[in-house]
């Protein structure tokens, strides 16, 4: 059996993603894909003293231009001083701030790269080894891409061996589900309802936010409160 899940980069992701993550044995990120604006390739959302507050990498887009996520440049070179220090400002007093802030603090301050799906990479990647997430991460370069929206999935999955694909809910809508059944790769889609509530900064608890949130609040004991590691 080989699990895989396929799904673009998104910065500094909520819960959801990291839980997807860690339930299959292969991690593809999709990032030959069109970057898209005003989505979470480059944006996320944290709590505040005045309520939710968007954390947006600034990025170069060339107007009408097919502009692939692998291609998309940051275009202020000190966007992680600013982010840091908004994180920092609101994130000081919660309970495992100081246990996790020389991690992120050097990924904010000294990491210079330039495209912003490197940038997702790196923040995944040490997120994915504070919560203890052992799945393989692949790029969807690796892979031969064809054209059409379901059958490049399945095409990639075939070659990666898959006997079951993990996707968003979303997904439902457009997905294409005979061409799996037809490689006898079964579909799995995720169910981000019924996450337990945690200690939360700022008044009204809410789910939607990045995962910082979570382990600077809780810590070692993050994964309490997400699905697939029970």
């Amino acid at each position: 059996m080989n699990k895989i899940i396929i799904t673009q980069s998104n910065y500094i992701p909520w819960k959801g993603y990291f839980d997807s993550i860690n339930m299959v044995d292969e991690f593809i990120l999709y990032d030959d894909m069109q970057y898209t604006r005003r989505d979470w390739r480059n944006r996320n959302q944290i709590k505040t003293r005045d309520g939710v507050k968007w954390l947006t990498v600034p990025v170069e887009v060339k107007g009408k231009y097919f502009q692939k996520i692998n291609e998309t440049r940051i275009s202020e070179p000190d966007w992680g001083e600013k982010h840091w220090s908004t994180i920092k400002h609101n994130y000081s007093k919660a309970k495992y701030f100081s246990e996790y802030k020389n991690i992120f603090e050097e990924l904010y301050l000294n990491d210079k790269e330039e495209f912003l799906s490197i940038v997702n990479f790196k923040f995944i990647s040490a997120v994915c080894e504070i919560l203890g997430i052992k799945t393989k991460m692949r790029w969807s370069g690796e892979f031969k891409l064809l054209e059409e929206k379901t059958e490049r999935l399945v095409d990639i999955c075939r070659t990666a061996g898959a006997t079951d694909y993990y996707s968003g809910p979303a997904a439902k809508a457009y997905m294409n589900e005979e061409l799996f059944e037809k490689e006898n790769i079964k579909i799995h889609y995720f169910d981000y309802s019924g996450y337990p509530v945690y200690d939360q900064l700022y008044g009204e608890f809410t789910h939607a936010v990045s995962i910082l949130d979570l382990i600077f609040n809780e810590g070692p004991n993050a994964t309490n409160f997400m699905k697939s590691f029970k």
